[in-house]
């Protein structure tokens, strides 16, 4: 099987997760709308429905968070970008692929991001700050001195 067929495969089964994670997205939403509107027994069972709450939240937080890779895996899949590695752009392995179909980058990569700490998705610099108040000048985090005494 060429990588092309192999990336056209991996399309498929990127589409049928995202169809999967809408329908199971809106029915987890729709149940915690529905555990809402109960009306509520004593305080026990309020306790019980906020941990299941909860639970389905933090559930829908995870798949919603997958969803959106898989969105922009599918968007650089329309584009031709899609199995480039957005660290170093070269191909990223088939094997890394078919076990996370919406992975960015490839293991190298992905190790050096993990060692650095930062983000291919968010741009921000944490590491440095600007100081309103003294015009132009930047302040490295790395700058400060700090007792935690």
């Amino acid at each position: 099987m060429s990588r092309n067929e192999a990336i056209q495969g991996l399309g498929q089964i990127l589409i049928r997760r995202r169809d999967a994670l809408r329908k199971a997205l809106a029915g987890d939403l729709s149940s915690l709308q529905a555990l809402r509107d109960q009306s509520r027994g004593d305080v026990l069972d309020a306790a019980l429905d906020n941990a299941h709450d909860e639970i389905n939240s933090q559930l829908a937080e995870v798949e919603s968070r997958e969803l959106a890779q898989i969105e922009n895996a599918l968007e650089q899949m329309r584009e031709g970008r899609y199995g480039l590695c957005q660290g170093c752009e070269k191909p990223i392995p088939l094997a890394r692929m078919q076990a996370l179909p919406y992975a960015i980058v490839c293991i190298e990569c992905q190790q050096e991001i993990e060692k650095s700490g930062r983000d291919l998705t968010d741009s921000s610099d944490w590491g440095r700050l600007i100081d309103p108040a003294a015009g132009e000048n930047e302040i490295m985090i790395s700058d400060l001195e700090m007792d935690a005494t």
